[in-house]
């Protein structure tokens, strides 16, 4: 059975480890393209979304083991 705790612990991460690789894909690829180079497109765009998916798969994660008990 999930807890609140566990819920909260999901909470937590996915904002987390969200924040800091969708952050960190904005931040490289806004310091290249402010630099020139188109390359940085490819990080700066798909940042955010790529931040979502993280809490997502950390939510199905929480979910299966749901299923378990």
């Amino acid at each position: 059975m999930v807890t609140r705790e566990d819920i909260l612990v999901l909470g937590l991460t996915a904002g987390v480890t969200g924040g800091l690789v969708g952050g960190l894909m904005l931040g490289i690829g806004l310091g290249l393209v402010v630099q020139g180079a188109h390359i940085g497109w490819l990080l700066l765009l798909p940042g955010a979304p790529v931040s979502g998916v993280i809490g997502y798969l950390l939510a199905r994660r929480l979910a299966r083991r749901l299923d378990q008990d």
